[in-house]
């Protein structure tokens, strides 16, 4: 069931909601940093945040994991008061509104079912189940139990992609013709360096791989931004084949540590994208696109974003027999902030509590996770056939 819309009963005095999540694996990194830390715990330590009319969510936090110590010294360290080995308990307990998920891939579908079971509203990572299938199959059975979802699309809060929608929007485009996009870094292998990403990332056979980590991010942003995917070819390599665990022991990478894929999205927009664990940086940023249009072009990254227009566009003539001392990068401009951007993770977060208490419409459901999941599947199909993949439309009926 939904949680109810939340009315002030005397005008003069707003009402405040405190909701209570389930927390469910803030022992890994990205559960306990940009989850627990950086937006739940941001927005405990600030007293919680405004709604338009004035109301006042608060949000109490619940750990649960499989490791009591650990959860004990977590909460001690930030000062919560509960937290639990017993998810059937924390589900049970009608003082926790909302259950969050940030586990492995391959324990999140059973942990949701649980929650969806319960009548609990679920907010979770992506992607949403190790299947286009499961991924459907949980989002109707939240359908069909009135549950609301919300799922992380934290790059779309990324400052530099919302310098690059608020681009789109004002049409300084024109015409988009084509995105470029560049992910990854170097993740060490392990042996003579600690790797920076966990082992299982590696292996196939855990839920591994950059495509199933990185297309269902690629889909939303490109969705959310230039249009839906209409289809996809990618190629997947694993360069580096062995790889050293937490313990220094060597095992077998059986999941692809690169994935190099062509979208085809609607309006006749191309895209390319490398996604990579195995390149050294040579840019701005860790990730960076790049946009061109019949009016202007974009680069941007996590947080920069330049532009060119067609009014300030150089025009380079091919000569290989001469060098070229033309400073192209001096042709760009910088893009203004304008805004003060919060933390992509807590300003999601922050948006998804605010439709909970208000009883509107969340975009970013499950539904939205499962088209995630399907860009995936679609990748890793192409991948192993060699061929470019059409993508359909998804619908829960």
């Amino acid at each position: 069931m939904s949680l109810p819309t939340i009315a002030s009963t005397e005008a003069t005095t707003p009402a405040t909601r405190e909701l209570g999540i389930i927390m469910n694996g803030v022992s890994g990194r990205m559960g306990y940093r940009q989850h627990l830390v950086r937006s739940i715990l941001a927005i405990r330590d600030q007293g919680g945040f405004e709604l338009a009319d004035g109301t006042k969510v608060t949000v109490t936090p619940l750990l649960v994991g499989r490791n009591e110590t650990k959860l004990a010294e977590l909460a001690e360290r930030h000062g919560i008061e509960d937290y639990t080995t017993d998810l059937d308990a924390a589900l049970a307990d009608p003082r926790w509104d909302i259950y969050a998920d940030f586990l492995l891939t391959k324990a999140r579908a059973a942990a949701i079912r649980k929650a969806i079971a319960a009548g609990k509203t679920i907010y979770t990572e992506k992607p949403t189940a190790e299947s286009l299938e499961e991924s459907l199959e949980l989002a109707r059975l939240a359908r069909d139990a009135g549950v609301k979802t919300g799922v992380v699309h934290d790059k779309l809060y990324l400052p530099g992609l919302q310098k690059l929608k608020r681009l789109v929007d004002s049409g300084f485009f024109g015409r988009i013709l084509s995105v470029r996009g560049e992910f990854g870094y170097w993740v060490f292998e392990g042996d003579w360096q600690p790797s920076q990403r966990p082992s299982w990332n590696y292996r196939a056979e855990d839920g591994g791989g950059i495509i199933v980590d990185m297309f269902p991010h690629w889909n939303y942003v490109l969705e959310g931004l230039f249009g839906a995917v209409e289809t996809v070819y990618a190629h997947a390599s694993t360069h580096i084949p062995t790889r050293w665990d937490e313990n220094g022991e060597p095992y077998a990478a059986t999941a692809e540590d690169a994935a190099y894929g062509i979208f085809e999205l609607e309006g006749g927009v191309v895209a390319q994208i490398n996604s990579s664990w195995t390149v050294r940086v040579d840019r701005d940023e860790l990730v960076q696109f790049h946009v061109d249009g019949t009016l202007g072009s974009a680069v941007v990254g996590l947080f920069g974003a330049k532009i060119q227009h067609r009014n300030a566009t150089p025009k380079p003539v091919w000569n290989p027999d001469l060098a070229d001392d033309h400073d192209y990068e001096a042709d760009w401009a910088p893009v203004p902030s304008n805004d003060v951007f919060l933390n992509g993770f807590r300003q999601q977060w922050e948006e998804f509590l605010a439709s909970c208490v208000l009883g509107t419409e969340y975009e970013y459901d499950l539904l939205a996770g499962a088209r995630g999941m399907q860009l995936a599947e679609a990748g890793l199909r192409s991948a192993r056939e060699g061929r470019k993949i059409a993508l359909a439309p998804l619908s829960l009926d």
